[in-house]
């Protein structure tokens, strides 16, 4: 008897400023998918938050601009639909959701909240981790309830910087000096962030993080190598060899990442074993800090001047092209990228299955 496909719905795009690298993602995992095991049905939402579905596939797309289907069938309606199925016994929905979102609105655990309203079981953090990765304010307080070491920083608000924008930036030259880096708290992939060597740049650093998020963080420089490590599991976790960062700007900003081609990964990190088992221990124990299951890259630095371990951040849903960081970093520990894309379902169908025997009602 011929076993069943299992229909997974991707969903990709979406309103973040990193839409484009998602679009990036899906593609390359689209096409990675062993299609006589899985049937492919594509879920893009545009810049805008309009949902389009797509047909169901049985073969990869030819070019990245066929994910943009904007003259998919029915739109919104039909796309939360599919997507609901479950509630209310209609057509045959996705088996699993497979979000290839980057940034807010995918990756900060509003799309996971909706996918566990809707019984659906999906791959990746769940809500918690996923909205506590994706906070850098809040993430570094967790590390810190954690014991894990990280560069010192300051966390506010807009409502703050506009009644206190003085206290503020005398606060960060006390604590942070300069250079300094000056983030959006909810972005990834480098997007809004800048480096302050003054006061006026610092201020106006700040101004422009933002434009992308109400809450702004400020972290001292550190001189340092920049490793990461990826991270793979539910409650036992493993973590793969380390990998370093060669960019090819000042600091690993969003040209060095995605558009120059210049930056190198050195995987695994030259590092001799003794680090690298302590920045793999570090990994698992920043991915337990947050809740985390299914998939996460710990970033760490590597300060020159003492060897010393600091965390920078987590990321909850990396890069996934086949020259990602992410899964690089476990073909290199021996996990292809397609025995990798059948893992990461495998832990998502998992994790539904243990809380769906949770019982929510008192008895």
């Amino acid at each position: 008897m011929v076993e069943k496909s299992l229909a997974v719905g991707l969903v990709y795009g979406g309103k973040s400023g990193e839409h484009e690298v998602s679009l990036q993602t899906a593609f390359a995992v689209m096409n990675a998918f062993d299609f006589s095991k899985y049937k492919i049905i594509p879920f893009y939402i545009t810049k805008q938050g309009e949902w389009r579905k797509g047909e169901e596939m049985d073969a990869p797309f030819a070019e990245a601009g066929e994910l943009k289907l904007e003259n998919a069938f029915g739109g919104t309606k039909a796309a939360m639909d599919s997507l609901f199925s479950r509630l209310y016994g209609g057509p045959a929905g996705p088996d699993i959701m497979f979000p290839l979102l980057h940034g807010t609105f995918g990756e900060d655990g509003t799309i996971q909240g909706l996918f566990e309203m809707a019984d659906m079981p999906y791959v990746g953090a769940g809500v918690l981790a996923s909205a506590a990765g994706m906070d850098k304010g809040v993430m570094k307080k967790l590390f810190a309830q954690a014991g894990l070491p990280q560069v010192q920083y300051c966390y506010f608000s807009h409502a703050q910087w506009g009644n206190d924008r003085h206290g503020l930036i005398q606060e960060m030259e006390d604590k942070l000096g300069y250079p300094s880096f000056v983030k959006p708290a909810n972005l990834g992939s480098s997007v809004g962030i800048s480096k302050a060597r003054n006061r006026e740049e610092l201020e106006q650093a700040v101004e422009f993080a933002f434009r992308y998020d109400l809450k702004v963080i400020v972290e001292e420089f550190v001189d340092a190598r920049e490793i990461e490590v990826s991270v793979l599991g539910n409650e036992e976790p493993i973590a793969s060899v380390p990998g370093e960062i060669m960019s090819s700007a000042e600091y690993y900003d969003y040209t060095a990442k995605y558009t120059d081609g210049q930056s190198e990964m050195l995987i695994p990190a030259p590092i001799d074993a003794e680090k690298a088992e302590q920045i793999r221990a570090a990994a698992l124990h920043a991915f337990r800090s947050i809740e985390g299951c299914g998939i996460t890259r710990a970033d760490f630095f590597l300060r020159k001047s003492d060897g010393k371990i600091l965390i920078n951040e987590v990321n909850t849903m990396p890069g996934f092209t086949p020259y990602s960081m992410y899964p690089l970093l476990w073909r290199e520990t021996g996990l292809s990228y397609a025995e990798l894309l059948d893992r990461m379902i495998s832990l998502g169908l998992e994790r539904y299955e243990r809380r769906s025997k949770l019982n929510y009602e008192n008895i």
